[in-house]
């Protein structure tokens, strides 16, 4: 009963002259007590018939690049070279394919790459699905995901789909027609069986399969298992909470993308990691495990990665197609301005770059420099520009200005962003302090040589290094730096990229300043490009201050929508340049400040500096003093003009104090002298 008699049943035909063996039937998992022939009338002789074939058919799963599958899709295509573009030392290459009447063009560091992310855009145009067969999965054409029809689709007939529906609704076999033996025996030679085959074992319910509802059962880790073999789980951080209660973060890298999830065991972690994996991939969601409440919300993928995409179009088309010199750069930020999540309506406002610091020699007390300019830094301040045209756009004369303004004037004084206008920030890389430190750059390293270090120093607060890259933790006890020791040689401190975006969180992007006049506002999500893991961007930037206690009215802690993007540029490799650029919209250009001076190039102040700002907001101040108390004079003191907004300040002094009070350090402040110069127009 071995090798012989499964050749010998190799042709289907000669199923009706042999009976099963016994042990063929004990490795079915169908015990029986005595021997039976497969076609006698009596035992529904064509459903033992499916069940050997079942058991004899086998095939391998072997996970297919996009450029296979379309190939099979759409066999003969001809890809063809577009443009190479970039330095030598870092070029992109443009490759373009035509599919069903439609081009699609991909970019990449290497021709394979732009050629395979043409192939993907390609596929996603009409097959929305990882590969074909989870597609047909999904639509409810029952195809189980381990199945590949992508290939040789032609040998299937319509026609074979419906031999296997059953006639009539009923728990009696005898209503079952016999399936076409000519059929059967086209699937049987390409190794395959429709699941619809296991239909015949019982019941077929509307819309339901037994397939389905078996993959539905499967633990997560298993059914990843399955779809994407040696998959590798690393333990990202081990935390014990009050009462001793464990918590572990799990993580597990597939595709190129990774995915975490956290639990009270590790095995809980994985399950979770698992299902994130699932549902963003696959789109299979197991419904035994369901994310729990407490779970960071996400931005759609399709809407992340089309405001990356706008991003990036943008300032290719700002670099002349990245041919300018001031192209290069380490990293990449921008904000996106929708109305609701409708990306029709998108608009890019502003984009930066930049990794670098003022150096301290350079410190200004006229609040001519800027501080720092690492992208997000500066796309803020952008920001921050944007919002003064806004504002100064409200008070035109010309109704076409104001009614085209993001703000709305409310009755009691004062002004607030107009409904269902919201801001994505884009970063190319996870922003720089506590975030970027528990972000996995490669999933296989093994962590647990400096998870002891991690541990320690998780969710505290870090500063910049002047000068350079990376940050360290906040080590000083005194909250605010002096301007002599500044220039005596003592390195300047700013505070991390992670850190100022959690301090956005609850004051507001906006600024001290924008604050008497406008009430907080915040930006509705965070697209990352690499380097990032969603579980720790919403600690650090949201659960690390919890316990910030009651906020005035208008303010709140803000929680954020995190995202990845589904095919990140890879990180140009060099040394970061010195300078930073900006734009914004309604500017024809780039403006580039030098970030070891914190001014332009030519020398002189950024439109982006204090001085700048305090300016336009003393134009603004005695047009909208309804927010300013009617008692106080103008202040002409940059510093004393931030203390306006009250409100404003005293909250900022609750976040500090929810820090400390974490035992995540104190915030370090500038030298008070940079911020105490007169207003000169």
């Amino acid at each position: 009963t071995s090798s012989a008699e499964v050749k010998e049943n190799r042709n289907i035909g000669n199923l009706e002259d042999h009976p099963v063996a016994s042990t063929d039937r004990a490795r079915g998992g169908t015990p029986s007590s005595k021997r039976k022939r497969p076609l006698e009338e009596g035992n529904n002789g064509h459903f033992c018939k499916l069940q050997l074939i079942w058991k004899k058919v086998s095939w391998s799963v072997t996970p297919k690049n996009a450029l296979v599958q379309l190939h099979e899709l759409k066999p003969g295509l001809q890809y063809k070279m577009v443009s190479q573009t970039g330095p030598v030392h870092a070029p992109v290459f443009a490759v373009a394919v035509e599919v069903n009447g439609l081009t699609f063009e991909g970019t990449g560091p290497t021709k394979k790459k732009a050629k395979m992310r043409a192939a993907e855009l390609a596929l996603k145009s009409f097959v929305q699905f990882p590969n074909a067969c989870q597609a047909h999965f999904a639509m409810g054409n029952c195809i189980s995901p381990s199945t590949d029809f992508t290939s040789d689709q032609a040998d299937f007939p319509d026609t074979l789909f419906k031999e296997f529906e059953p006639s009539t609704h009923s728990e009696d076999f005898s209503v079952y027609k016999p399936v076409n033996n000519e059929l059967l025996s086209t699937a049987y030679r390409h190794g395959r069986l429709l699941c619809h085959t296991l239909d015949l074992m019982g019941h077929a319910k509307p819309g339901k399969h037994r397939m389905a509802k078996a993959e539905s059962e499967k633990n997560p880790v298993v059914l990843l298992n399955e779809l994407r073999s040696g998959l590798r789980y690393v333990c990202l951080s081990e935390t014990v909470e009050k009462q001793h209660i464990k918590s572990f973060v799990m993580a597990v890298r597939v595709d190129g993308r990774t995915f975490e999830g956290s639990g009270r065991s590790k095995k809980l972690a994985k399950g979770q990691a698992a299902q994130a994996a699932l549902q963003a991939l696959f789109n299979i969601r197991l419904p035994s495990h369901i994310p729990s409440r407490s779970k960071c919300h996400h931005l759609p993928q399709d809407f992340a990665d089309s405001v990356y995409q706008m991003v990036a179009q943008k300032f290719q088309e700002l670099t002349d197609n990245f041919t300018s010199m001031h192209a290069r750069h380490k990293t990449l930020a921008g904000i996106v301005m929708t109305k609701g999540l409708d990306i029709r309506q998108a608009q890019v406002i502003v984009l930066s770059s930049g990794t670098k610091c003022i150096n301290g020699e350079y410190i200004n007390d006229q609040g001519l420099a800027v501080n720092d300019c690492h992208a997000e830094i500066v796309a803020r301040r952008a920001f921050v520009h944007f919002l003064y045209s806004q504002l100064e756009l409200h008070l035109s004369k010309r109704r076409e200005d104001w009614e085209r303004s993001i703000f709305v004037r409310l009755k009691e004084g004062g002004y607030r962003l107009r409904e269902n206008i919201l801001f994505h920030l884009y970063v190319s890389t996870s922003p720089c302090g506590d975030a970027r430190l528990n972000s996995p750059y490669e999933i296989t390293t093994d962590l647990n040589s400096s998870k002891h270090i991690v541990r320690k120093y998780r969710g505290h607060l870090r500063t910049k290094i002047e000068s350079g890259e990376g940050t360290i933790p906040v080590r000083c006890h005194n909250a605010a730096q002096t301007w002599d020791g500044v220039l005596l040689g003592e390195q300047l401190i700013t505070m991390s990229c992670t850190d100022k975006i959690a301090r956005w969180n609850i004051l507001g992007v906006q600024g001290a300043l924008l604050s008497s006049f406008i009430e907080p506002m915040y930006l509705h999500s965070i697209i990352v490009g690499s380097l990032y893991h969603t579980g720790h961007l919403s600690r650090v930037m949201s659960h690390r201050i919890e316990d910030i206690g009651q906020l005035p009215a208008s303010y709140r802690r803000n929680q954020l929508l995190l995202s990845g993007v589904s095919h990140a540029d890879a990180r140009q490799p060099g040394k970061s340049p010195s300078f930073s650029v900006n734009w914004i919209m309604g500017s024809t250009e780039l403006e580039v400040i030098n970030a070891t001076t914190g001014k332009r190039t030519c020398g002189s102040p950024s439109r982006l500096c204090k001085h700048m700002f305090f300016t336009r907001w003393a134009k603004l101040h005695g047009k909208l003093s309804t927010r300013v108390p009617s008692h106080g004079e103008m202040p002409s003191v940059y510093s004393e003009a931030k203390l306006v907004a009250q409100t404003y300040q005293s909250v900022k002094q609750q976040l500090f104090k929810a820090f400390q009070k974490a035992g995540l350090g104190t915030w370090v402040k500038k030298p008070p002298e940079q911020d105490q110069f007169l207003l000169t127009v």
